[in-house]
């Protein structure tokens, strides 16, 4: 005998069928160039992202307190730091793929599958072309040098580029080492702190100061502006990747894991993998002026040329963290 199903029990069947063919995205990448490839991956499998937008801290706050009635299948968000962050909040469930492991590189995803990168920011020095590159410059290292007080800009110590950046001083060079180079800096400071990277940008080409540091990313959007401002900013600085000649530039990344209460979670694991697709990763670099994990630059970043990057495991980017907030407080950075 067929079993009697009532009202509510069809409707519960017919949530949950429902279920099986969307995937809950809470991102704090606010990107049109996304959007495009969510739409993508609907028009390629049928399965329809829906999107929750947020600050990073925000939607970790928001994943937390849903807990397991949490409907975030998969978090993505900006920075290694900030995925540190969600990690140890307890958000994501480790992932073995071996599409993922194949597709990205070991040290720009987490060594037990618990979050991976997608896209990444080299973090490089930008100079006044009019003035040109202070002699003997050619590392991060040298913007502490006693020979640039008065000429650099910076943003804040709480922004998470500079604490990323300072992490990996101190896995590199050691928290003494690192905290000395912090004081060194804020010595050489041609203003105190403010603004984003582009306004660091915009200040070195108008030669209010004479150096500074900032992603890529933010180097292409003046790129491929049609503002003459714009065009008139990125034409007045150059850009050098620092320690070519050691570990290599700093790199950082955009990334997703998968919830640990994830109700859609083999949607999601394909979505993931979706992401590092070659359309996936081309759309990351030449629509948001990203550099991909998987495959080669294009767009405007890649007339910048070629680089070494660092290979210091992203993961210590967020492990470095409460170290980089205290030696920028005793530095004075602020």
């Amino acid at each position: 005998m067929r079993p009697a199903f009532t009202l509510l029990s069809l409707l519960l069947l017919a949530a949950h069928a429902s279920a099986e063919e969307v995937v809950n995205v809470y991102s704090a990448r606010h990107y049109d160039t996304d959007l495009a490839l969510y739409d993508r991956f609907t028009e390629e499998t049928g399965v329809v992202v829906n999107l929750i937008e947020g600050s990073s801290d925000g939607l970790i706050e928001r994943i937390v307190n849903e807990g397991e009635f949490s409907p975030a299948d998969m978090l993505i968000t900006v920075d290694a730091g900030r995925l540190w962050r969600a990690d140890e909040a307890g958000v994501f469930e480790p992932v073995q793929s071996d599409v993922l492991e194949a597709r990205i590189p070991a040290h720009l995803r987490h060594p037990e599958g618990h979050w991976f990168g997608l896209s990444k920011r080299a973090r490089v020095i930008v100079y006044n072309k009019e003035a040109g590159l202070p002699e003997g410059i050619d590392a991060y290292e040298d913007l502490a040098d006693e020979s640039l007080k008065g000429q650099v800009c910076m943003r804040s110590s709480g922004n998470i580029y500079n604490l990323s950046l300072l992490a990996s001083l101190i896995e590199h060079r050691g928290a003494e080492a690192a905290e000395s180079w912090a004081s060194g800096v804020v010595a050489n400071f041609s203003r105190d702190p403010q603004g984003n990277d582009s306004a660091q940008i915009r200040a070195v080409a108008s030669g209010e100061c004479g150096v500074s540091v900032a992603n890529t990313y933010y180097i292409g959007r003046f790129m491929g502006s049609e503002d003459a401002a714009d065009q008139d900013t990125v034409a007045g600085i150059g850009v050098l990747f620092p320690n070519q000649k050691g570990r290599g530039t700093h790199v950082n990344i955009s990334g997703a894991g998968i919830t640990r209460h994830a109700p859609n979670r083999d949607n999601a694991v394909k979505f993931l993998e979706y992401l590092t697709s070659d359309f996936a990763q081309r759309l990351f670099a030449e629509g948001n002026n990203e550099y991909p994990v998987h495959g080669t630059a294009s767009g405007p970043i890649a007339t910048l040329g070629e680089f070494r990057e660092d290979e210091v495991d992203a993961n210590v980017l967020g492990a470095n963290q409460a170290a980089a907030v205290m030696a920028f407080d005793r530095a004075g950075w602020k």
